[in-house]
């Protein structure tokens, strides 16, 4: 009996797997694939001659790779200011004393349900005014404003630290910016690591944000992506974007890599009371 749910366990598991890895397979699959045969009918699923010659064309159609960096700036500007800046809100929301903390915390949280598409013009405005259009000070300026839910992270996993670490620290003559940079943000590390990833995805792969405040010198690789690849005719070259696009999702898969259990332990953890 437990072998069989066991087994049936795995095996939906597999499928799951299977499920969310089948669209990155046919990517992977396209990219090989010539332009004549993508064109042919009955599909191919397999490129009868499989190339590397799409990824050397998708690299040098465009400046891939000074696109790539542009999206490898903003979205480390933005990671590492709006994680400090979650991260000492999360802080003050979790142990400091002061009136209306509660209603202004439900506030915050009321924020999240408003999506962002319905800022953006009020705010293309105000940066329009600020001459600030063409620059990465947008995502500056957004970093150090944090983000809700990561607020939302810090505040439950610094409202679980025990108190007495906090009152020894005093003790010894810390206030309060330096208990939270000796004690409470070393300690944070898997908040930390789920912050980063979630934070550098959302920036990597913000194709709305470039397109209205960046011009084409400026803008991102995710922008890049939709708009570069074109034939003569005007055409998308559907093998080139294929090999782009699987090119553009190895930093994202790198960087969840390497900080994956610092990730799922500040999933699991956080919200624990």
């Amino acid at each position: 009996m437990v072998f069989a749910r066991r087994s049936a366990v795995y095996m939906l598991l597999v499928a799951l797997l299977a499920l969310f890895l089948g669209p990155f397979g046919w990517l992977a699959i396209t990219a090989l694939k010539g332009a004549s045969e993508l064109r042919v009918l009955p599909i191919h699923w397999w490129p009868h001659h499989p190339s590397l010659d799409n990824f050397a064309g998708a690299l040098t159609t465009f400046d891939y790779l000074g696109y790539a960096r542009n999206s490898v700036t903003i979205a480390t500007i933005y990671a590492v200011l709006v994680t400090l800046a979650s991260a000492w809100a999360g802080f003050g929301f979790a142990r400091l004393s002061a009136p209306g903390k509660r209603a202004i915390f439900g506030v915050l949280m009321s924020t999240m349900m408003l999506p962002s598409i319905i800022t953006l013009i009020p705010t293309y405005l105000m940066f329009s005014k600020l001459h600030l259009i063409n620059t990465y000070m947008p995502w500056v300026l957004w970093g150090l404003a944090g983000a809700p839910y990561l607020i939302f992270l810090f505040r439950q996993f610094f409202s679980n630290m025990p108190k007495e670490l906090e009152e020894a620290a005093i003790v010894d003559g810390c206030g309060t910016f330096r208990i939270f940079l000796r004690i409470f943000l070393p300690q944070s590390w898997p908040v930390i690591a789920t912050s980063l990833i979630l934070s550098f995805s959302w920036t990597w792969g913000d194709y709305i944000g470039p397109s209205l405040f960046l011009d084409d010198a400026h803008t991102t690789l995710a922008v890049k992506l939709a708009t570069g690849y074109v034939n003569s005719h005007g055409e998308p070259m559907s093998n080139l974007v294929a090999s782009g696009a699987v090119m553009y999702v190895v930093p994202v898969l790198v960087l969840f890599l390497i900080m994956q259990r610092g990730f799922v332990s500040g999933i699991a953890t956080s919200g624990l009371k």
